[in-house]
């Protein structure tokens, strides 16, 4: 059964809506964790797009689209709509990462996965908003290039160029050239060719 069909059967099925939420959950979590500055916003947004899933899902019909799309739309509105209401964006606190339990082997390794992933996490901020929305739905939720385009309402070419320049952007600051510019003299620059 594909998420479509399932997508109807759960609207009777409570065993289907449960294996909804199983296949999922961690697609939407790492889409909405590429949008969100910390882990308790993320968590309560992915609970708050599962509960208008679970009260829209009668309205769900797989002959406007399918369900990825349907459901990744109701968690980018979720997320534009957290922001409208919470102005004041913040950039990640080194703190939160020190509890995070980690699963690698070495604790080296974990300490490098931790500090790319801090790197990672407050590099993203730095982003322009759409860039950083078509990361999450590509690298966060898994959805192909088509597919974003479709949701988005942008050309297939347009949302392809658009990702490379938002990897090309996290490269520079995660790995700036030697001898390059700081962070701060390259958002300078960015934001004048903005203007």
């Amino acid at each position: 059964m594909n998420l479509d069909q399932l997508a109807v059967s759960a609207c009777r099925n409570q065993a289907d809506l449960g294996q909804l939420y199983e296949l999922l959950y961690q697609r939407l979590y790492n889409y909405v964790r590429y949008r969100c500055e910390d882990q308790a916003t993320t968590e309560e947004l992915v609970s708050q797009v599962f509960e208008r899933m679970a009260a829209a899902l009668a309205t769900y019909d797989p002959q406007r689209g399918p369900f990825e799309a349907w459901i990744f739309a109701i968690a980018r509105n979720r997320v534009t709509s957290h922001y409208r209401t919470h102005t004041l964006r913040t950039f990640l606190p080194w703190e939160w990462f020190h509890g995070a339990a980690d699963p690698a082997p070495q604790p080296e390794e974990t300490a490098l996965l931790r500090e790319t992933e801090a790197s990672l996490l407050a590099a993203l901020p730095t982003l322009k908003p759409q860039q950083r929305d078509l990361l999450g739905l590509k690298y966060g939720s898994g959805l192909s290039n088509p597919q974003i385009a479709a949701l988005v309402g942008l050309s297939e070419g347009n949302v392809a160029v658009i990702l490379h320049r938002a990897v090309e952007a996290l490269r520079q600051i995660l790995n700036p050239a030697p001898g390059g510019e700081d962070l701060s003299s390259q958002k300078e620059a960015e934001h004048a060719n903005e203007r």
